[in-house]
């Protein structure tokens, strides 16, 4: 799926605020190939209001909401998918990014 993002000019940059060795070790273990950046301050999920209170057995914690944005070559957010899901995301990001 990389190629046909690289194909179409399209960066793909994972964010999340575990650290470079985490992501490293991530990145190695599940053979991905595309860029992971670190965000251990928090800045970047705050400002794309990520990083949310999540809820799992009646216990409330603050946590990463998957998600994924869109952005144009101005610079611009063109389309924000939240709570994604995996099956079948890459290929909807794909036809977004082919449209806009």
């Amino acid at each position: 799926m990389k190629r046909k993002f690289s194909a179409n000019g399209i960066a793909v940059v994972g964010v999340s605020k575990d650290s470079v060795a985490k992501h490293d070790r991530f990145a190695e273990k599940y053979g991905l190939r595309i860029t992971l950046a670190s965000d251990e301050d928090g800045a970047i999920c705050n400002a794309y209001g990520v990083w949310v209170e999540k809820k799992n057995y009646g216990r409330a914690y603050m946590g990463i909401e998957r998600s994924t944005f869109l952005i144009d070559v101005k610079g611009k957010i063109a389309k924000v998918w939240r709570k994604v899901k995996v099956k079948g995301h890459a290929e909807a990001v794909l036809a977004a990014a082919k449209e806009i």
